[in-house]
């Protein structure tokens, strides 16, 4: 078990995994999800307590998140502003939950395991 400390410490170091005006966020760092899977995994696993405290948070957000984003492409965003992004990806997964149905699940839709992406590459 950690001691208060160490917890501090930790929460510390978890902080700097995002930029520093949104350090507030680091609570929601396990939602910083990379892919429609993983986002799409954590959400149907999530109780709505937990889904709509993280909602909340970031979508209050947003207003200084997204300009925030804007000023980075894919290519030269730092790790710490990825992960940002991906917090606001996540907030696009757990949206209807909160906004449309109340519940981690799509009310009578599909089972979401048996959508599968496909993302062949053209030539």
């Amino acid at each position: 078990m950690e001691s208060k400390s160490e917890e501090k410490l930790s929460g510390l170091a978890a902080a700097r995994l995002l930029p520093q005006q949104f350090r507030d966020l680091a609570p929601f760092l396990e939602w910083a999800l990379a892919t429609e899977p993983e986002r799409s995994a954590k959400r149907q696993a999530s109780p709505m307590e937990e889904i709509n405290a993280f909602y909340q948070a970031i979508f209050s957000r947003m207003k200084d998140i997204l300009p925030f984003l804007d000023q980075f492409t894919a290519e030269n965003a730092p790790d710490d502003v990825r992960r940002l992004f991906h917090l606001t990806l996540s907030l696009a997964e757990v949206a209807p939950a909160v906004e449309n149905y109340g519940q981690p699940s799509v009310v009578d839709g599909y089972d979401v395991t048996r959508f599968v992406e496909n993302h062949e590459q053209s030539k």
